[in-house]
């Protein structure tokens, strides 16, 4: 695979503990509709669901494709790792978070001229960015 040189990240997979509330949060917060992905293989034991995503190669769009993933074993959680989703202002996103079982724990902030940034939790405890102009 060859990497986008003005975008490397080419997927990311967002770990949860309970499917139906990290849907509901995620579908209600970026206001997108998720869809359901089948598991790699038949012996995997996984629940996936998709963030829509453009998949024209021959579009050079922002942002990476990603997933919610539910896999034995594998927690949710901080883990070192922030995935950051697009927004037109980060603070709808953030209030919209904590009305939908997440919680806020950076109030939008300015970096500057690259926009804003709020950081929230999700209902499985994984932190998340959201980035405005």
């Amino acid at each position: 695979m060859k990497c986008n040189q003005s975008n490397p990240v080419v997927w990311f997979e967002i770990y949860v503990q309970n499917m139906e509330r990290a849907k509901a949060f995620y579908e209600a917060v970026l206001a997108v509709k998720l869809e359901k992905m089948p598991a790699p293989t038949e012996d995997m034991n996984m629940e996936m669901w998709s963030f829509p995503a453009d998949n024209d190669a021959a579009k050079t769009t922002y942002g990476a494709c990603g997933m919610l993933v539910k896999m034995e074993g594998v927690a949710s959680g901080c883990g070192g790792t922030l995935v950051y989703f697009a927004c037109e202002d980060c603070a709808v996103e953030a209030a919209r978070a904590t009305e939908n079982g997440g919680s806020i724990f950076k109030e939008k902030m300015s970096i500057g001229e690259h926009g804003f940034i709020s950081l929230v939790y999700d209902t499985e405890g994984n932190m998340i960015g959201l980035h405005s102009m």
